[in-house]
């Protein structure tokens, strides 16, 4: 760690400079592995018994498990001391989100309470505010939730119709409409409710009993079946003024930077539940017979284990990446201005946030619809567990603003930050420009990092080349910027698989990193051809496809080696090949 929150590296950067190492797992302290034991013993104990019944509609047994956990103290990892909490780095509740992830619906229910459900108070509430509810949140006395979807308004949460009006009295907030979507709703005693004023989208603290609340049954839903998911509804809720949660008008503020906090929890959890997944195929595979043998010796499921392990492996290390970076900015704060330091310390790293959600999701729905076939036709009864993770799985690309939304966030918040001169990214794009009319042949000393600065320089150039056609309105090349956000993300996965591979002795990690990069730069050369003709014509496009197509070029490999390598390690493992 730093001893200057001066030197963090800046969110983004890895984009323009070189990185040499970062933390990963096998840097965790004993209070984490500690932590680590804890949440393993949690899922085996307290929540096994009762996942059958919570899967079936007892979802009333998310209160008590969430009491055990408060008791546990899981319930406060970000909460200071004064309150119960334990105040540890955000690393320690990443793995907590990881650990939970086999528990499904619960898991949603233990991530509202602490992410979306009780950080709005942490950061924005009133001393007096803290002090009447936070440490029973911390103790689980008290259980939160977060309004902020509407019918018309999923991830446009400034499209918000609910409404609140101040009383003449100037005592309370009449609150009118409805919320949808709403997690924790069957059983939460605390709901943060975003409303229009106005001033504008404002946030307020609502308490279950208050007259006029009412609540829709139970939505059925595809997964996550454990948690409760309810509409809610306010019919002139008298919300006392003392209750308005942070400034008038400013609840845009709370809603964006918790759903941060959110996306790289989101990540971890996914790449937790795609290590279950890949556990249940290994085991299965070797106990499954066919023509005479296990089927883990077909090439076909062999294929199938690895492309699970590289991936994770990546998403896992993109994920420990970003907070480690989260953390060593966090380290050093103005104690008297903590909140907005550690609120700027995390909104700093949103790009991160928002690439580890998406591939941590989309690892996460790879892993379960190959587990599935791996499993065949019982891979589809309710009987065995990959069919719940199959379903449980789905929702996580829409929680948290949809990858649609963070694909588009991704680049989008790259062109802002080179807009505000926080990075110098229109320099490096024009300056590479020039570059790629002059290619040079030399064979370079690290072909496998030289392949990932190629990379960047080809997302660079499809910035560059957006901006410089579309200027303002380059948010609309909704198809460009998706595929320069595919890019960006395979950029950020592969660097941290390689570079994290090269501390580890045993080989398979090198095999598992030039597996997920070999295929990323495939995928980079076709996304980079398929927008290149929207951004320039004629002589400029070939010149610029022949561009593209150079710093996309590699040897071919045997992957069929490759992988069959990493599926025996993943056999041997019965699951993920955790690096000790």
């Amino acid at each position: 760690m730093i001893a200057d929150r001066k030197q963090a590296k800046k969110g983004g950067s890895w984009l323009l400079e070189p990185t040499a190492t970062f933390f990963t797992p096998e840097d965790f302290d004993d209070t984490t592995r500690m932590i680590q034991d804890t949440v393993r013993t949690f899922v085996e104990k307290e929540y096994a018994p009762v996942s059958d019944a919570m899967e079936h509609g007892a979802l009333e047994h998310n209160i008590p498990l969430l009491a055990k956990a408060g008791e546990l103290g899981l319930l406060g990892v970000e909460v200071s001391e004064e309150y119960g909490g334990l105040d540890l780095p955000k690393t320690v509740s990443t793995v907590i989100a990881e650990g939970l992830s086999p528990t499904g619906g619960f898991s949603v229910s233990y991530g509202v309470q602490t992410s979306i459900g009780l950080l709005p108070l942490v950061y924005w509430g009133t001393k007096a505010q803290k002090d009447k509810y936070l440490a029973k949140l911390v103790s689980g006395e008290l259980i939160a939730a977060y309004c902020l979807t509407e019918p018309q308004s999923g991830s446009d949460a400034m499209g918000a119709k609910t409404r609140a009006e101040l009383t003449e009295d100037g005592k309370y907030y009449l609150l009118n409409g409805t919320k949808m979507w709403i997690s924790n709703a069957g059983f939460a005693h605390l709901f943060t409710v975003f409303a229009k004023t106005k001033e504008g989208l404002t946030a307020f603290l609502v308490e279950r009993d208050m007259p006029g609340l009412r609540f829709g049954g139970e939505e059925k839903k595809l997964g996550i079946k454990a948690s409760s998911t309810r509409q809610v509804f306010f019919e002139d809720v008298k919300v006392p003024v003392e209750n308005l949660l942070g400034e008038l008008g400013k609840g845009h503020k709370i809603a964006f930077n918790v759903l941060n906090v959110g996306r790289y929890k989101l990540g971890a959890g996914a790449i937790g539940g795609a290590k279950e997944a890949l556990e249940l195929s290994a085991k299965y595979a070797k106990e499954r017979v066919a023509f005479g043998t296990p089927i883990a010796n077909f090439g076909l499921i062999q294929q199938k284990l690895a492309e699970m392990a590289s991936r994770i492996f990546a998403g896992e290390s993109a994920v420990y990446r970003t907070m480690g970076m989260i953390d060593e900015a966090l380290e050093n704060l103005d104690k008297a201005n903590a909140a907005e330091a550690v609120l700027a310390g995390i909104e700093e790293y949103a790009i991160e946030a928002s690439i580890i959600k998406v591939l941590g999701s989309e690892i996460l729905d790879y892993s379960v619809d190959e587990g599935v076939q791996i499993h065949g036709g019982y891979g589809y009864s309710a009987e065995y567990p990959i069919e719940r993770a199959y379903r449980d799985s789905r929702i996580n690309r829409i929680f948290e603003g949809t990858n649609e939304i963070n694909r588009l966030l991704i680049p989008g918040m790259l062109l802002r930050r080179a807009l505000k001169g926080e990075l110098p990214l229109f320099e490096a794009a024009t300056q590479l420009q020039k570059e790629l009319l002059e290619p040079s042949f030399d064979e370079p000393e690290d072909k496998e990092m030289s392949q990932i600065e190629n990379l960047k320089k080809l997302a660079l150039a499809l910035l560059g080349l957006a901006a410089q056609k579309y200027t303002t309105k380059v948010e609309q090349e909704q198809e460009v910027l998706g595929v320069t956000a595919d890019i960006l993300i395979d950029i950020y996965a592969a660097e941290s698989a390689l570079l994290r591979s090269r501390r580890l002795t045993d080989s398979v990690y090198a095999d598992i990193a030039q597996l997920y990069a070999y295929q990323a730069i495939d995928r980079a050369q076709a996304g980079a051809l398929s927008v290149l003709p929207r951004l320039v014509e004629g002589d400029e496009m070939r010149v610029m496809a022949s561009a593209a197509r150079r710093l996309t070029k590699h040897d071919p490999v045997d992957l069929v080696e490759i992988r069959r390598r990493i599926a025996t390690k993943a056999l041997e493992a019965e699951g993920y090949p955790q690096p000790k």
